[in-house]
């Protein structure tokens, strides 16, 4: 039995009992009601909004076949419960980041971002026209969801501190959060890396919990209030180019679905992602102008730390090359990425450092 063949054994075959007890959605008249669990607090600045975009599409689009209510983290499951919620039937589909479930499987990470990943052009090239959906689906089957993208933070910042950054040295014994493979990367420079949701930050920074963090970006840091207690902000960071956001729903479910209404979600999900990656890019601008202008030292990492960076990571993501499917999606997904950024790089980057050339900005 290959690798795969085990994942799919093992992940399932354990639960091909509870598969005939998943709690059906609800049905009335032949229209579903769908709970949606989520890895975010109600409200939040950008990934609530993706949220909120997905949902009305799906509501609006499928003409009341379905309907999907979103839980925020906590009201039905806590934020980093929501992918068994979804495989174990207790919740028909979530809205999350797929990073957060590395446990499960590591190149989960690919379809929000790996360190010294693809940017979001390269991720919507990759996943949309270069094979990416579907590894997404193969990845997806063996847990029994099927996913799809359906957000898009564009570049997250490096991060928010206390003190800045001089040196790699610096992140031994700094107690950090970042979740993902960034975070494996960060651990390795002697960070003790911590993963929590993005509802529980703000308290362990004012506790001394924390000692800094990663979130996003300007616009939601700055809804979430990180510049009250970290004087130090990061705007470049190597851990997420472009994280992309996630909707899976129960396999057996969407089966149950007409081809019609699997459409309507796929749908959903693109349009989720797109209009998401132009909010973010709308207000990150104006938010890290209020933040500097509110006394926000913006700083960048020395060449050096992105070395170390870049070193840690490799090693991070080379650890997990003997695993079959992790070695095949990342493999697609980094020649994707070097085809695009081949291209964007003698045409967009040129075009744009010219264009502030001439224009003066």
């Amino acid at each position: 039995m290959d690798r795969r063949s085990f994942l799919r054994t093992s992940a399932l075959g354990g639960g091909a009992a509870a598969a005939t007890s998943l709690a059906a959605p609800a049905i009335a008249q032949g229209n579903m009601t769908l709970t949606m669990v989520t890895t975010w607090p109600r409200g939040l600045a950008g990934v609530w909004d993706s949220v909120e975009r997905f949902t009305n599409n799906v509501n609006e689009m499928s003409g009341g076949s379905i309907t999907v209510e979103p839980k925020a983290a906590g009201e039905l499951v806590g934020a980093l419960e929501v992918f068994d919620a979804v495989t174990s039937g207790q919740a028909d589909m979530y809205h999350g980041a797929d990073y957060y479930f590395v446990g499960q499987h590591p190149a989960w990470a690919y379809f929000t971002t790996v360190p010294f990943g693809m940017t979001a052009p390269e991720m919507m090239t990759w996943y949309y026209a270069n094979g990416g959906m579907e590894l997404h689906h193969e990845l997806g089957e063996v847990f029994g969801l099927k996913s799809f993208i359906a957000g898009q933070t564009a570049a997250q910042g490096g991060g928010w501190f206390r003190q800045p950054i001089s040196s790699a040295d610096d992140f031994k014994g700094l107690k950090f959060r970042m979740p993902g493979l960034g975070g494996q990367a960060l651990a390795k420079l002697g960070a003790s890396v911590q993963v929590l949701p993005g509802g529980e930050i703000y308290q362990a920074l004012s506790t001394g919990a924390l000692d800094g963090t990663e979130w996003i970006g300007p616009w939601s840091d700055e809804k979430l209030g990180l510049q009250e207690v970290c004087d130090h902000y990061y705007p470049a960071g190597f851990h997420e180019p472009g994280a992309a956001l996630s909707v899976a729903t129960n396999l057996d479910i969407f089966n149950e679905m007409t081809p019609v209404q699997q459409k309507i979600i796929e749908i959903a999900a693109a349009d989720a992602h797109q209009h998401n990656y132009a909010l973010f890019i709308a207000n990150n601008g104006p938010a890290l102008n209020r933040l500097q202008s509110g006394g926000t030292n913006i700083q960048q990492f020395p060449d050096d730390v992105w070395d170390a960076f870049g070193s840690a990571s490799k090693e991070v993501l080379d650890g997990f090359m003997d695993d079959e499917l992790f070695a095949s999606i990342r493999d697609s997904a980094e020649a994707s990425m070097k085809s695009a950024s081949g291209w964007m790089s003698v045409s967009d980057s040129a075009y744009t450092a010219q264009r502030n050339r001439v224009l003066g900005s």
